[in-house]
């Protein structure tokens, strides 16, 4: 008898800690979904680090949470190369009212051979670039970025050219994509991104 009364309390014991354990876990699960509704909290698709271009440092795109965020597949040699400079008008332009564009080179249709450091230089003394931009990547097929693979499950669109965008609003709930022939400057393009600039996170 006095074994049976051991082994129930044994058992008592080890309920009580499991259900100690699940409360806790539910609570952390719960302050953790609290934190991700906050105001400025990082939605999901900038969730990523990546590689600056200029150095290769490690960068986590959370540091662009809250604002409209505008990401483009670049390439040095062609022929929408010239958007550069309406991209960094754009981001110019648009930079104090929470917009950031950000590049990133990609060889994905043979138009970038250049390393990170010469695909740099190229955007800095033909085009004077100062939005940010991230070293190579893919941006399409099965070895796309995480972040692209992201950009094209939410827009049912992979890049299919060079100077592809995709627009992001500030609380990364709205991913809208462009094509490569759509001029970041075009009266059609600013509209809306003036919407996105316009709205504030709740």
């Amino acid at each position: 008898m006095i074994q049976r009364m051991k082994s129930k309390q044994t058992l008592n014991t080890v309920s009580f800690f499991i259900r100690s354990v699940l409360l806790t876990a539910a609570c952390w699960g719960g302050n953790a979904l609290a934190e991700a509704a906050k105001p400025g909290a990082c939605p999901a698709v900038l969730q990523h680090t990546v590689e600056r271009l200029q150095d290769e440092k490690s960068q986590n795109l959370c540091q662009y949470a809250g604002k409209v965020v505008l990401v483009v597949n670049t390439a040095s040699f062609c022929g929408f190369t010239p958007q550069y400079k309406s991209l960094e008008e754009l981001h110019a332009r648009y930079k104090d009212k929470g917009l950031v564009v950000l590049g990133f080179p990609s060889n994905d249709f043979s138009q970038e051979p250049d390393n990170n450091q010469k695909i740099a230089d190229f955007c800095e003394n033909t085009y004077g670039v100062k939005f940010p931009m991230f070293s190579k990547t893919t941006v399409r097929g099965s070895d796309a970025s995480p972040l692209f693979k992201q950009l094209t499950k939410l827009t049912d669109t992979a890049p299919k050219w060079n100077f592809y965008k995709y627009l992001i609003s500030r609380d990364g709930q709205k991913v809208q994509s462009f094509n490569s022939t759509t001029d970041p400057l075009s009266k059609g393009f600013l509209s809306e991104v003036d919407k996105l600039v316009a709205a504030q996170t709740p």
